[in-house]
């Protein structure tokens, strides 16, 4: 217990490093309640990287953000997300706005030059998707969909352990993400705003299909799909079956509206995050995939009987520490990426945009509409 306390107190308030003497410098698009933990934190402790200039659309916003976190720069008003882009002391926009402004946010940030790390999903809809990477690509610059649990050691000790071959091939899968939205989130939250993207296979999606498809190494087709709605077009919860390679059934679902005081619980259950991949002649299962640095659980049973359990923070191979949180571990590999060296995870353009096919084909077979494209450039 005293080990996992001063685990978890230095991977939320990690130490702050001498930088190098030409760091990359990070501007934050937006005063988002991620960006802290997702790139404010982890460049705290990395010698390459310094966040340096916040933009908000409300200046004193940005002002009040810019104080809390110690960045020395901020822009504000209007044209506060523009003036930041038009900064050419900048390297990198990490841009953690609401889905429906991924996409125009990210090509005017390519446009300006700069290397963009974007909040997942990384757009709206699968044709977004691809004319973002294909910018990119034309433009020469590195764009990042920031889903954090592939970078994490856990996530390769899951694959490895498959891979080895002792509990045969994959047979099934199953993924349940659930938060107890009424209580976690406000009723205006930008998860239930059509018009901003939103939607529980929006917000949670990305995790479960992403780690069954990265599991199996293989794209699903979707069988069937069904939504509870909170409004039109946006779902609540979402059940759906996806069939992968060799006839691979699997089944996930994605909730924000869980029922804390359910029937017949002792407890509130506020959390539903499992995740397992049966085997012919086993199985493995992971607790609190979506954040295993916190902390998780790899559950290996045999058809003997066998149970074995494992938690895994550090690579057994390359760069990592134990406290390291899993978007450290990210902000690594996209380090590394930028610095013409070979990281040791990444996330390919094919991926994020295999990705959103598999939501946009999800939201179609459910009979609810493709979350928007942006007008932007239109």
């Amino acid at each position: 217990m005293l080990s996992f306390i001063s685990r978890i107190r230095k991977t939320t308030n990690p130490p702050t490093v001498k930088k190098t003497e030409n760091p990359l410098r990070v501007g934050l698009l937006g005063a988002s309640r991620i960006a802290p933990d997702a790139i404010i934190k982890p460049a705290r402790c990395h010698e390459d990287v310094l966040v340096t200039v916040v933009a908000a659309r409300n200046k004193s916003r940005a002002e009040e953000y810019a104080h809390k976190w110690s960045i020395p720069k901020f822009y504000g008003g209007e044209s506060g997300y523009q003036d930041l882009l038009d900064d050419a002391e900048l390297d990198v926009v990490y841009i953690g706005l609401p889905n429906a402004l991924h996409y125009e946010w990210t090509m005017k940030a390519l446009n300006a030059g700069k290397h963009v790390m974007c909040d997942k999903p990384i757009a709206d809809n699968e044709e977004e998707t691809r004319r973002m990477f294909s910018l990119a690509e034309e433009k020469g610059l590195v764009l990042l969909e920031t889903w954090q649990p592939q970078f994490h050691p856990a996530i390769k000790k899951m694959k490895d352990i498959i891979d080895e071959g002792s509990l045969g091939e994959i047979t099934k899968m199953y993924a349940h993400f659930g938060l107890w939205g009424n209580v976690m989130f406000k009723k205006d939250d930008i998860r239930y705003d059509y018009k901003l993207g939103g939607g529980a296979l929006m917000d949670l999606g990305p995790y479960p299909i992403n780690y069954m498809r990265f599991l199996s190494a293989s794209e699903p087709t979707v069988q069937s799909a069904e939504a509870i709605c909170r409004s039109e077009n946006v779902d609540r919860r979402m059940e759906t079956e996806l069939l992968f390679r060799d006839s691979i059934p699997a089944t996930v679902i994605v909730d924000l509206s869980l029922d804390g005081w359910g029937p017949f619980k002792l407890l509130p259950q506020w959390v539903k995050i499992a995740l397992r991949v049966e085997c012919e002649k086993g199985s493995v299962e992971i607790w609190n995939y979506p954040l295993p640095s916190l902390w998780h659980l790899i559950t290996v049973r045999t058809q003997d009987g066998r149970r074995c359990v494992e938690k895994v923070y550090k690579p057994t191979q390359g760069k990592g520490e134990e406290w390291w949180s899993a978007y450290r571990y990210q902000l690594e590999s996209f380090v590394d990426k930028l610095r013409g060296r070979s990281p040791d995870a990444w996330r390919t353009a094919e991926d994020s945009i295999n990705e959103m096919r598999v939501i946009d084909a999800v939201y179609s077979k459910s009979g609810l509409a493709l979350r928007p494209t942006s007008s932007f450039g239109a």
